[in-house]
C-alpha cells in the first residue's frame, strides 16, 4: 500500500460540548474535507456514565450500536442524525449531546458510497478505502459455518471487528497475528476477559486473505437471518498499525514502533483481565497520555484515573505504568494505532528508521 502523508484525510477526532439540541459537528473550520463512514463517540469528562455509541454508512443515520454493550442495534433520531461532508450531526440525547457535556468522537472515511461485494460464499454491502486499509461491511448471516466474506481492501486484513446488529451479543475482534486455525482465538470488545479459543467465531480454517474473511456459526457472526456489521482494517504505511507487544511490568515500558505519530491508541491484554484502553492527542495532547477510556465501559476519564499511562511519540508509542492493563511484565497485549503525522512520507527517500524513541 502507498504512504499516506496526510491522515487527516481519513481519520479525524473532535471533542465538542454538549447543549440538548442538535447540533452539527465539524471537525476542523480550516480543513473539513473529511465525511466520516464510521463514527464513535463518547462523553470523557466528570463522573457521569455514558455509553459507547457507534454508527456506519451501512446501517445508515439514525441508527447506533454500543461497544459496552452486547445490545442489538437501536434506532433512534436523536443520537446519530447524519454524517456530513466535513463531519457529522447528532441530536439531543444523552450519550451525545448532554447540555455541558465533554464528547470525543473519532471518525473513519471510507468510500461514502455503498456497494454490492461478491467474492464471498455470501453477498456483502461494502464501503471500502482500500487507500486507507479500511472497510465497512453488512451481511446477513446463514447460520452456516466456514462462509467466507467480502471486505473489498485488496489486502488481508490485521483487525476486524464485528457486531450482531439484529439481536443481543458479543462484540468479537480479529487480529490475524493472534490468530489461527489451530488457535482461533477470539476478544470480545465489550468485555475484560482474556481470550477464547472458538472456532465457532472465525471457523475451522480462521482464513483471511485479500478479498475474504471467514465466520463460523457463532450467533454473534454468523446467526441465521440476523444482520451483521464489520468494520475491517488493513496496516498502512504511515497511517495505521495493528499488532502485539509484550509486557516489561516497568515504569520504563515497551516502546511499541508504528511508523508514525500515533493520534489514537487502543490496547488488551491477550491472555488475561484487562479493558480495552484508549487515548488519543486530543484529550491528551502533551505526554504522558493519561486520559483513559475503555471500549467496554461506560464510565467517563475520571472514572479510570491517571494511571496506565503511556507516551505519544513521533514513531509510536511507550508504556510510563506497570499496571497490568497496559504493562505486566511477560503478557502479551493487542494494539491498534491510527495516526497523526507521519514519521517518514512519500517525499522521503530513506527507509523508516528502526527503534528511534
Amino acid at each position: 500500500m502507498a504512504i499516506i502523508d496526510k491522515s487527516t484525510d481519513y481519520f479525524r477526532i473532535k471533542l465538542y460540548s454538549g447543549n440538548n439540541n442538535i447540533q452539527s459537528i465539524v471537525w476542523d473550520e480550516t480543513d473539513t474535507n473529511m465525511k466520516p463512514d464510521m463514527l464513535w463517540i463518547k462523553s470523557y469528562a466528570g463522573n457521569t456514565v455514558f455509553e459507547h455509541v457507534l454508527g456506519n454508512i451501512v446501517s445508515g443515520a439514525n441508527t447506533y450500536t454500543v461497544s459496552n454493550s452486547t445490545a442489538a442495534e437501536a434506532s433512534n433520531s436523536n443520537v446519530i442524525r447524519a454524517f456530513n461532508t466535513n463531519g457529522f450531526e447528532v441530536g439531543g440525547a444523552t450519550q451525545v449531546s448532554e447540555g455541558g457535556r465533554s464528547y470525543v468522537a473519532w471518525g473513519w472515511k471510507a468510500s461514502n458510497t455503498t456497494a454490492t461485494n461478491t467474492a464471498g460464499s455470501i453477498n456483502s454491502t461494502v464501503s471500502v478505502n482500500a487507500e486507507a486499509g479500511f472497510s465497512v461491511v453488512g451481511y446477513t448471516g446463514n447460520g452456516t459455518g466456514n462462509i467466507t466474506i467480502g471486505h473489498g481492501l485488496g489486502a488481508t486484513p490485521t483487525f476486524i471487528i464485528v457486531k450482531n446488529r439484529t439481536t443481543a451479543q458479543a462484540w468479537g475482534t480479529l487480529s490475524p497475528s493472534f490468530v489461527s486455525a489451530s488457535e482461533p482465538r477470539v476478544l470480545y470488545l465489550n468485555a475484560t476477559s482474556s481470550y477464547a479459543n472458538d472456532t465457532n467465531v472465525w471457523g475451522t480454517s480462521a482464513a483471511f486473505n485479500n478479498n475474504t474473511f471467514t465466520v463460523g456459526d457463532w450467533n454473534g457472526s454468523n446467526q441465521s437471518s440476523s444482520n451483521f456489521i464489520a468494520y475491517c482494517f488493513a496496516n498502512v504505511p504511515s497511517f495505521s498499525k495493528f499488532g502485539l507487544y509484550t509486557g516489561n511490568g516497568s515504569s520504563d515500558g515497551p516502546f511499541v514502533y508504528t511508523g508514525f505519530k500515533p493520534a489514537f491508541v487502543m490496547v488488551k491484554k491477550s491472555a488475561g483481565t484487562g479493558n480495552w484502553f484508549m487515548k488519543d492527542t486530543a484529550r491528551d495532547p502533551g505526554n504522558p497520555a493519561e486520559s483513559t477510556l475503555a471500549a467496554n465501559s461506560a464510565s467517563s476519564a475520571a472514572g479510570w484515573g491517571t494511571s496506565d499511562s503511556l507516551d505519544l511519540l513521533s514513531n509510536g508509542f511507550k508504556m510510563r505504568d506497570d499496571t497490568a492493563n497496559i504493562n505486566t511484565n511477560g503478557d502479551t497485549y493487542i494494539y491498534v494505532s491510527f495516526a497523526e503525522n507521519p514519521f517518514v512520507t512519500s517525499t522521503d527517500n530513506n527507509s523508516i528508521p528502526a527503534t528511534a524513541r
